[in-house]
């Protein structure tokens, strides 16, 4: 993928402005639409599919619009364009709209007061198939992640009398120290970015540890291998 066409739905039109600005100068980045609610954003998205470049790579989508909103919205453009990735980009981290967003299909979920660059990553990750959540919402999404987890869970009364799970059949090959260390920065919800700087590497290199944590753990992506992470213990919240 050469260039990532980007969709921006917020209801104001100073944001989309500003967002458009940002990503105007952004290499391999371009903004092909703009739609101020649910409704035009699925409009649009059917617009740009009949045209000869193709339905957007990635829609950057606010939550809370007149009309339709960000959730139904995202709902309904991954149903039906399945290979359009949606990041949601809201002010809001309540809980249900964090999990109905996700449950929705989004590839992420960032705050408004996330930076530029944190935005920019998170639009190139999910038109990778990655996906980025905001550090003051990963904690909520692990956190029922893990609930969830532990209500499937037995209560043995010894470690012997654990009934096995599906997971534990699962051969996992062991991380190697610094993909650990990889890993409990992805718990903290840490975007490659960040990582590299807390452990003074390159992106690249924080890039190729997070694919082999990924592959190791079996996911599907990193806040997959987070959950299973979880699950098997190999790191806390």
């Amino acid at each position: 993928m050469d260039t990532i066409r980007v969709l921006l739905v917020d209801d104001q039109e100073i944001i989309r402005r500003g967002m458009a600005t940002i990503l105007r100068f952004t290499p391999g980045i371009e903004v092909v639409g703009d739609a101020g609610n649910g409704n035009e954003a699925i409009a649009a998205v059917e617009a740009l599919s009949k045209s000869e470049a193709g339905a957007p790579d990635v829609v950057l989508m606010d939550v809370k619009m007149p009309g339709l909103g960000g959730i139904p919205a995202t709902r309904a453009i991954v149903k039906r364009w399945p290979q359009v990735r949606v990041v949601i980009l809201t002010t809001y981290d309540a809980d249900n709209l964090v999990f109905d967003g996700i449950k929705a299909g989004a590839r992420g979920y960032l705050l408004k007061d996330a930076g530029g660059d944190t935005i920019v990553e998170a639009l190139k990750g999910a038109a990778l198939g990655e996906s980025q959540i905001d550090p003051k919402v990963a904690t909520k999404v692990l956190g029922e992640f893990q609930r969830l987890a532990a209500l499937d869970a037995p209560m043995p009364t010894s470690p012997s009398a654990r009934a096995p799970s599906p997971a534990d059949d699962l051969i996992i090959e062991p991380l190697t120290p610094r993909e650990e260390d990889v890993l409990h920065l992805l718990a903290e919800g840490m975007s490659n970015k960040e990582i590299a700087a807390r452990l003074f590497l390159t992106e690249g290199t924080v890039k190729n540890h997070v694919s082999a944590i990924i592959n190791k753990l079996q996911a599907n992506d990193r806040t997959h291998a987070v959950i299973t992470a979880l699950r098997r213990g190999l790191v806390e919240l």
